[in-house]
């Protein structure tokens, strides 16, 4: 007998939603091999959207990198493109908002052929460009320009300091140099002031040996001021002896003033001439004399003769040199300081 009553509606382990997909309900589902469908709608749509933000965003910091940089290119790469599902597209964010792109983006009608432009010109100057030129090539020769700068810029410093250095090293000869001028100027300029005072004494002692003269003009030393010997009653020389012949004249080695005059004992004849400035000459062993006390006589006057008057051993003339004080002196030594080579 048939039931009035209506069949029991199938419990579905799922209600639909507002989306228009399945939401599970209460109570307990066991599924079978005919419930079991690829899950569709709202979970999978999410995973495309961020898919789709994901690429987005990864194009658009590629074609940032690459424009910023210059260096890739896309000449060789077949141009790919993507299409999304208008429900998703109407629902993804406006590219501009997305921080760091919206920089990159500009509204400017004029910009818009520089977005177009190909990657192969990315980091080309204008000239470059319109040329041709890879951004590889661009690249390449810049990297060379530039080392072949700084090469230039090594080799400007190396031949600076090099020229730095033989400018130094130069001026170090030529300092040299003229010390070694300056050195020889200044040993000329003494040898010269040396001989300019030489000759000027040279000169001195000519005109004073124009009023000096040798006591005779032809004799041999034959004792000399300062020697010892039993001979001399002092135990020493006390003159210089000038040796020769009998009656030579003796002359007067400069003008003065007869104050002694004869015989002196051991000296035999003697005369003293006295000069302007009280120096005395004694002239002993005379053979005679032709003087006299008071007598005022000149340089080269004859005053007497050679002979071997007194203790003496030959014929000479005994010549002595005393200061105004009567103090004996070599009279070799004088006769030289007034320019007479003895």
């Amino acid at each position: 007998m048939a039931s009035n009553k209506p069949a029991p509606e199938a419990v579905s382990p799922f209600t639909a939603n507002a989306y228009g997909g399945a939401e599970r309900s209460e109570g307990e589902w066991n599924p079978t091999e005919d419930t079991i469908r690829p899950v569709r709608g709202r979970h999978r749509v999410a995973k495309q959207r961020g898919l789709a933000r994901s690429s987005t965003v990864l194009g658009v910091g590629v074609i940032a990198a690459v424009g910023a940089g210059g260096i890739a290119t896309a000449q060789d790469k077949a141009p790919v493109s993507i299409s999304l599902p208008d429900s998703i597209a109407d629902n993804l964010p406006d590219a501009k908002s997305l921080p760091g792109v919206g920089a990159l983006m500009s509204d400017d009608a004029e910009a818009a052929p520089v977005a177009a432009a190909p990657l192969t010109t990315a980091g080309l100057t204008a000239a470059e460009a319109e040329s041709g030129t890879d951004a590889g090539e661009a690249l390449r020769a810049r990297i060379l320009q530039q080392a072949e700068q700084q090469q230039a810029g090594a080799d400007a410093e190396a031949k600076a300091a090099a020229e730095k250095a033989a400018a130094e090293k130069a001026a170090a000869e030529a300092a040299a140099q003229q010390d070694e001028a300056e050195k020889k100027a200044a040993a000329k300029k003494k040898a010269a002031e040396e001989a300019a005072k030489k000759k000027a004494e040279e000169e001195r002692l000519a005109k004073l040996a124009a009023s000096f003269s040798l006591p005779t003009p032809s004799y041999t030393i034959t004792s000399t001021y300062g020697q010892s010997g039993a001979m001399w009653s002092s135990g020493q020389h006390t003159g210089l002896d000038f040796a020769g012949s009998t009656g030579a004249p003796l002359k007067a080695v400069h003008s003065g003033t007869i104050t002694s005059a004869g015989y002196s004992g051991s000296y035999g004849y003697r005369t003293v001439l006295q000069l302007e400035d009280g120096t005395e000459i004694w002239y002993a062993h005379q053979s005679s004399i032709e003087v006299s006390v008071g007598q005022k006589v000149t340089t080269g006057q004859t005053i007497g003769r050679m002979g071997a008057t007194g203790n003496v051993t030959g014929t000479h003339l005994h010549l002595e040199v005393r200061t105004a004080g009567g103090s004996a002196m070599d009279p070799m030594a004088w006769l030289n300081s007034k320019g007479l080579r003895v």
